[in-house]
């Protein structure tokens, strides 16, 4: 992967619960990557996006939210994805898993669930 899409990490989370979402970035040749943002500040999925809006504007990538919910994390044990964004509907949460897996590769249990809130 070259260009502006290399220099985003693929994943950004806290610790704790915090809402989530999932972003579709795009450069201008058309390439496209996921990025998981959840952050514990964001009182609303759209807070979470406006945080790294500017950043990646300021990089020339285009981007847009495919949705969100809720993530449960405690360090070293488990990440749990579960809920939904009233704003931008349930994000993909085998995908977002999939995700975390990748970035948290030594945690014993990384899952979700399409249940609840």
């Amino acid at each position: 992967m070259e260009g502006a899409l290399a220099a985003v990490p693929p994943v950004e989370i806290d610790q704790g619960v915090f809402k989530y979402v999932l972003i579709e970035l795009q450069e201008a040749n058309g390439a496209k990557r996921t990025l998981l943002r959840g952050y514990t500040h964001a009182e609303y999925h759209d807070d979470v996006y406006q945080a790294v809006r500017p950043g990646l504007d300021a990089l020339g990538l285009k981007s847009r939210v495919l949705g969100g919910g809720r993530i449960r994390h405690v360090p070293d044990q488990e990440i749990f994805v579960y809920g939904y964004s009233m704003a931008y509907g349930q994000g993909d949460h085998a995908l977002a898993v999939d995700m975390l897996r990748k970035a948290y590769p030594s945690y014993p249990k990384i899952h979700f669930s399409n249940e609840g809130y």
